[in-house]
């Protein structure tokens, strides 16, 4: 009888373990299956290997070098040979931040891999710069793989190969872009689960714009800067008689509340502190608001990662998420539209990333306009990059000279950072009289007064892409009255729904940078001279003022992040 029932307890013991290892199995599948069908089309690729079928995804997180203002660590796309026989399998998910995708044979957890060949693939991970490396950017997206020095030195062709060749992607070209905003043109509303007045005056406000009258009563020549004026001027006067906007008082200085007002990122400042104080747009009860401010510094929240008790990019983003999840505890305004009529202004070039889950359904107007990393047009809004040297005269500086003053062809000076600007120079730097293309100048009073007299008597100033898309000199050049030549493949420009951006600057694929001089020589004179009577209208809008001036930065911000007064299709 004892036998008997301790062979049942040892059947029994068997059944329960059988049927755990079933439901584990079946919990495991159910997770990958949800796995999968949450991710995005692009990121279905292949996981096995060359030859012995085995996978891996190595993912990356942003440089904490404190050396570096700009990120260099990313996705890498396409399909790219580098040096002699060394391929890595490279695709774009353009909504996905879990890094990148490689098919290789064999992988070691010091970040270090063999193709098929044997050959050893160094990858760059999130670290500092080692030592006797040089660094190429592959972007059609911020993209980045480290060559080593005698391969990044070669020759031109190879750094061009490495960086910007790439056949699985091709960059977004301005025409591409501005079909983007053509399909974006009509505008839809935030659909909240509570009707109010506020949602009438709205509906009211978009009628009127896409019913705006023609104006005819400014020179055609003024207009043509504007994709449509006459809706431009309507929604200005309609957001200056109707918007309201409530500021969040909640948040900790220094991210909250208190930015930077110098330096290439104040432009966030300057909105912070004019938005704060303004009376015209500002609303003590929510209620009444249209828009809801969020008021953080991304450049402050970058500082945190060193001062703070912030080791890893994840805190930052965990820190912005938590903040989300008290103004929603605390008010139900981000509730009821998932945060779509909610907005924020960041310069820092990790904004577009720490943003991209927490914060994503924001109005986000950004200065890192990358339509490959993730910036939505007609949604997201390009912020122009201004270096404010003095925060008590922003406009120090402002102006240039006529264009029969302008001896030089094209200009440029800067840092020799990302793979770009390298070739830039290996390529222009002393070879031609007309080209004056130079790396960092001195930072000295004779070296900046000879940067700011090479601007005003320089008919293009060269705008090339550093680690990240976006750069100052945009902005510098259009105070300057130097025709911009922007070379940054996938940059939205700023205010880019507003201005037609073709009418007063020149665009080129990095890939035709060898080629730039003949490019900017096909230009006619004739065109040349309306390009820069044309800065000079559209000068207006970008310029920062210590109180707010019609039609000037603050109200454009303003303008185009508002709701309905731009276009924002997918609310």
């Amino acid at each position: 009888m004892g036998i008997e029932l301790q062979f049942q307890r040892l059947c029994c013991v068997h059944s329960v373990k059988k049927l755990l290892s079933i439901f584990g199995i079946v919990i495991a599948v159910v997770a990958v299956i949800s796995q999968l069908v949450a991710l995005p089309y692009e990121n279905y690729i292949s996981l096995l290997s060359n030859a012995d079928g085995v996978g891996f995804k190595a993912e990356t997180d942003l440089a904490t070098d404190e050396k570096r203002s700009n990120v260099e660590v990313d996705l890498v796309l396409g399909f790219q040979k580098l040096g002699n026989s060394t391929y890595v399998e490279k695709r774009l998910n353009a909504n996905s931040t879990t890094g990148f995708y490689l098919n290789v044979s064999i992988y070691s957890s010091l970040g270090r891999m063999r193709n098929g060949s044997g050959q050893i693939l160094q990858l760059k991970l999130p670290a500092a710069r080692p030592n006797g490396w040089e660094n190429v950017i592959a972007d059609t997206g911020n993209k980045s793989v480290s060559l080593s020095e005698n391969e990044a030195t070669s020759s031109n062709s190879n750094m061009l190969r490495a960086g910007i060749n790439s056949k699985s992607r091709r960059p977004a070209s301005i025409s591409y872009m501005n079909s983007l905003v053509q399909q974006n043109s009509s505008i839809s509303l935030v659909r909240s689960q509570w009707r109010s007045a506020r949602e009438g005056e709205l509906r009211y406000a978009k009628v009127q714009i896409e019913n705006a009258p023609i104006i005819n009563t400014i020179p055609e020549f003024h207009s043509s800067v504007f994709r449509n004026y006459s809706k431009f001027r309507r929604s200005y006067e309609l957001m200056e008689r109707v918007l309201k906007v409530y500021v969040y008082k909640e948040g900790e200085k220094p991210i909250f509340h208190h930015p930077y007002m110098r330096g290439i990122y104040a432009s966030e400042g300057w909105f912070m502190k004019l938005m704060e104080k303004n009376k015209q747009f500002l609303v003590k009860d929510p209620k009444r608001a249209h828009l809801f401010y969020l008021p953080f510094s991304s450049l402050k929240l970058r500082e945190a990662l060193s001062k703070q008790n912030f080791t890893h990019q994840k805190d930052l983003e965990n820190h912005l998420s938590n903040y989300i999840g008290r103004i929603s505890r605390k008010y139900h305004f981000w509730n009821r539209s998932r945060g779509a009529d909610h907005f924020f202004v960041a310069c820092h070039d990790w904004a577009l990333r720490l943003t991209r889950k927490n914060m994503e359904t924001c109005v986000r107007v950004l200065c890192n306009s990358n339509i490959a990393g993730g910036f939505k047009i007609g949604k997201d809004v390009s912020l122009p990059v201004t270096y404010v040297r003095s925060a008590e005269d922003p406009l120090k500086d402002f102006g240039g000279n006529p264009p029969s003053a302008r001896p030089v062809l094209a200009f440029f000076a800067g840092g020799i950072h990302g793979y770009l600007r390298p070739i830039l120079l290996q390529h222009w730097s002393e070879k031609e009289p007309d080209m004056k293309i130079f790396g960092p100048m001195p930072r000295d009073p004779e070296g900046k007064a000879k940067y700011r007299d090479l601007m005003k008597s320089s008919k293009y100033c060269i705008c090339a892409r550093g680690y990240e898309v976006h750069t100052p000199r945009v902005v510098e050049s259009i105070h300057s009255e130097c025709v911009p030549v922007i070379i940054s493949d996938n940059y939205v420009p700023p205010f880019f729904e507003v201005f037609d951006w073709e009418s007063f600057s020149v665009f080129v694929l990095e890939k035709d940078v060898t080629d730039l001089r003949n490019i900017l020589l096909s230009i006619p004179e004739e065109k040349y001279m309306k390009m820069q009577r044309r800065l000079k209208i559209v000068q207006q809008y970008f310029l920062w003022h210590r109180s707010p001036v019609r039609i000037q930065m603050y109200y454009n911000v303003l303008r185009v992040a508002a709701l309905p007064w731009t276009p924002k299709p997918h609310l």
